[in-house]
């Protein structure tokens, strides 16, 4: 591995999968997984090709009921390229003899390298190289070349290519009792000499898919239709020690897609006007340079190679080409089918980074949201509340996708799944409202959608907070919080908890952002949204009530996850660890043993700490200011204390936000979690998941510690704050960023020094806030700042 490559030596099946998902190339539109041009789909390879958006729903039987899920679809693999000498067995690294095997992720060309000895017999060996890029500049097209050299001998290889439209869902064992079957009426056909074309539709959403394939080499291509595949094959002649070249480009199109009549006709025409691999690698290098520039990120030793490979992945899954398109956030980027591709509220770590390089990506995926604004609001009708109430898991039109039934691989029995209590997400995205116009200064978005938004989603909480005279408060009962693993009282008749701290608290800053934005809104403007929505200042009023007098529970001097959880059991943490040594799935656990999680002071991931990680000390504080409550800094470090001893962490995002936390609470433990963060796809910490999709979340979090976590950076009221706090690990990096039309501003933190450039522009100057002093930054000019401490 170097600072801009990543590299596997040696051919390992027990790795494919993890690799398959770390080396997937995409380009926003649509990704294909890293396996091997000559592997099919099975135990140990999963090629899978996915376009950002494209779903479908099916139902299947499991234990004895009707489950419907909808899933982001594996489209018709377009890799396979196949070769073996005459009359013998088609080579791949699990049937044929491997003497050597590399691949080379190149991250600054988002090029895919890989190069394969295989043993033919003494003294004879094909030497099998390639290159493969899903392309950056044109979403609709990829390139694979193939360069073949024999070793020892000479005479005639067989190579046959295909689009393979006979693929199913089945890249997640636990999944497999389930339906799979996503795609209909595949067709094939021939185009030119050199093309083929596939087409097909999926079985219910009707999306109709297509992909033409060109083959490029000096030996004629022949062409074969054996459906649900189209095949073209060429004879090559090979002479010892002279490479021959295969190019396969390919263009894919789907009804999704704007500007065009019919995917089929697209695709074909698309591909027969691309240029050859060498033409088409030009424009694809300058797009990921233009990426790479916008995105810069300057971080020393092995922490800045991780996060350079989380950054790429992240690029891959939500570029500019995302900004044309109406999706969402999925939760395991376009790498996999962990999770069925769904959005949960994963964007609360990805935005936040976005936000500051890519406004119009932001904006997009709030638009995603918007648009699926009135199926919110219907869900909250049906649950018998006013506004808006968002789904835990969302697909294509907006409707709760969160499974009823949940296996549980330790014990084999299947769960009920609550965790469409957490009503949470909606916060999330009133949370993204306010990072991305304050980063961005769009108040355009903020007068129209954003506040479409954030009012239906304040009258949500407001309708669904409820008075308890003994208290004198609001509560907010039957939910579910970050958690997860709570999801009832123990012994209770029916799911879901009461005054979640981290709902409440979010629920009350929601409500109080909201009456800014409506207070700040131009009059006429006010007024349309009020004459629309029915809103009155009777309800304003209730809302400035609700947000001072929410429900916060604590016990033993720290904040309570919620109403009731100081009077839980404790749980024997050594003797669990000792029986079982990895225990993150401890929910799990517990029930193949006939226990329950409910029943124990133990978390999956950060719940209240979670507080923490969305803002600054001196905004929790305020927020817990306005709800009469006290929160210094001893009581702080308590809490962060108690859930600290309490926490399982099963899940990538548990290390992220206990990094950030500690980077402020407790200094010194920081760097472990920071380390667990980074490493938990690449070491694939949870045990295997990593190879049915990388946590988009979690990667993008470890760029927003960097960014916002360790700089304290924040962007409110038209200017940056800055609060660093450097660990001695990771004191000395730099990064340009985005900021209400500055293109290219520079931060570089290195030995208490704080340095800001402003590029030169036409644009306003720049307030930098320091804990100690203001400085005011023209464009053109660059201030080296002295940190406090």
């Amino acid at each position: 591995m170097t600072g801009w490559t990543w590299e596997y030596e040696g051919y390992d099946p027990a790795d494919a999968r993890l690799r398959e998902s770390l080396c997937t190339l995409g380009n926003g539109y649509v990704a294909t997984r890293g396996a091997l041009p000559e592997c099919a789909a099975d135990e140990v390879h999963y090629p899978g090709t996915y376009v950002a958006g494209c779903y479908n729903r099916l139902t299947s039987e499991v234990a004895g009921r009707q489950v419907e899920n909808e899933d982001m679809v594996n489209l018709p693999n377009w890799l396979p390229l196949r070769f073996r000498l005459p009359g013998e067995s088609w080579l791949t690294p699990d049937t044929g003899t491997v003497l050597e095997h590399r691949e080379i992720l190149h991250l600054s060309s988002g090029v895919l390298e890989r190069g394969t000895r295989y043993g033919l017999g003494p003294g004879r060996a094909l030497l099998v190289r390639q290159h493969r890029l899903v392309h950056m500049a044109d979403p609709h097209l990829a390139a694979l070349r193939t360069e073949l050299t024999a070793e020892g001998f000479s005479g005639t290889l067989e190579t046959e290519a295909a689009l393979d439209g006979g693929v199913t869902n089945a890249g997640v064992p636990r999944y497999r009792d389930l339906d799979g079957r996503h795609l209909t009426h595949v067709l094939t056909g021939t185009a030119a000499a050199d093309t083929v074309w596939l087409r097909c539709r999926t079985r219910t959403s009707d999306v109709r898919v297509a992909l033409a394939s060109r083959m490029v080499s000096e030996a004629p291509v022949t062409h074969r239709h054996d459906r649900p595949r189209a095949l073209q094959t060429i004879r090559l002649d090979l002479a010892a020690g002279r490479p021959v070249t295969v190019d396969k480009i390919v263009a894919l199109h789907t009804s999704r897609d704007p500007a065009i009549s019919d995917p089929l006709h697209a695709a074909v025409d698309r591909v027969g006007r691309a240029g050859g691999f060498d033409e088409l690698l030009q424009p694809h290098l300058t797009a990921w340079h233009q990426l790479w520039r916008r995105a810069e990120l300057d971080v020393p030793g092995e922490a800045g190679r991780i996060l350079r490979l989380h950054l790429f992945h992240v690029l891959q899954t939500l570029s500019p080409h995302t900004a044309d398109l109406d999706v969402g956030v999925p939760a395991r980027g376009l790498h996999g089918e962990a999770y069925r591709g769904h959005v949960f509220w994963d964007e609360l770590f990805v935005l936040p980074y976005l936000n500051l390089h890519f406004p119009e990506v932001s904006r997009a995926l709030l638009h995603y949201r918007h648009r699926r604004l009135e199926r919110a609001r219907t869900a909250a009708r049906d649950a018998g509340h006013r506004g808006a109430m968002y789904p835990w898991q969302s697909g294509s039109d907006g409707r709760e996708e969160t499974q009823q039934l949940h296996l549980n691989p330790h014990s084999g029995r299947w769960l009920p799944d609550h965790s469409r209590l957490q009503h949470h997400v909606g916060s999330a995205i009133a949370y993204n409202i306010w990072q991305y116009c304050e980063a961005s200064g769009d108040e355009e978005f903020l007068h129209t959608k954003g506040a479409e938004m954030l009012l239906q989603i304040s009258r949500f909480w407001a309708d669904s907070a409820t008075w308890d005279d003994r208290l004198g408060r609001y509560r907010i009962k039957g939910v579910v919080g970050p958690d997860e693993y709570h999801d009832a009282y123990p012994d209770a008749a029916g799911p879901g908890l009461d005054d979640n701290a981290y709902t409440n608290v979010t629920a009350a800053w929601v409500l109080a952002r909201t009456l800014d934005v409506l207070r700040g809104l131009p009059e006429p403007r006010r007024r349309e949204l009020d004459e629309r929505t029915g809103l009155d200042e009777g309800e304003l009023e209730e809302w400035d009530h609700i947000s001072r007098t929410l429900h916060v529970p604590f016990h033993d001097g720290v904040i309570s996850q919620f109403e009731g959880y100081g009077e839980l059991a404790e749980l024997d943490w050594r003797g669990y660890r000792r029986r079982y040594g990895d225990i993150r799935r401890l929910d799990r656990i517990l029930e193949a043993e006939g226990d329950t999680v409910n029943r124990y002071q133990a978390s999956k991931q950060a719940d209240v700490l979670m507080l923490g990680y969305l803002f600054s000390p001196a905004e929790l504080q305020g927020v817990l200011r306005r709800l009469g409550l006290s929160l210094d800094e001893r009581t702080w470090r308590r809490t962060v204390d108690h859930y600290l001893h309490r926490t399982s962490h099963g899940s990538t995002l548990s290390g992220l936000v206990h990094g950030r936390v500690l980077a402020r609470a407790r200094r010194a433990d920081a760097w472990k979690f920071c380390q667990e963060a980074l490493q938990a796809d690449i070491a694939d910490i949870q045990g295997g998941t990593t190879g049915e999709g990388i946590h988009l979340g979690a990667m993008a979090g470890t760029l927003d510690l960097v960014q916002r976590g360790l700089t304290g950076l924040e962007t409110r009221g038209g200017a940056l704050w800055l609060d660093p706090v450097p660990l001695p690990e990771l004191s000395s990096y730099g990064f340009t960023l985005r900021y209400h039309g500055h293109w290219g501003v520079r931060l570089r933190l290195e030995h208490g020094l704080l340095e800001v450039t402003v590029p030169s522009s036409g644009r306003s100057p720049i307030d930098v806030h320091l804990p100690d002093r203001t400085v005011r930054l023209q464009p053109g000019e660059t201030d080296r700042l002295v940190l406090p401490g």
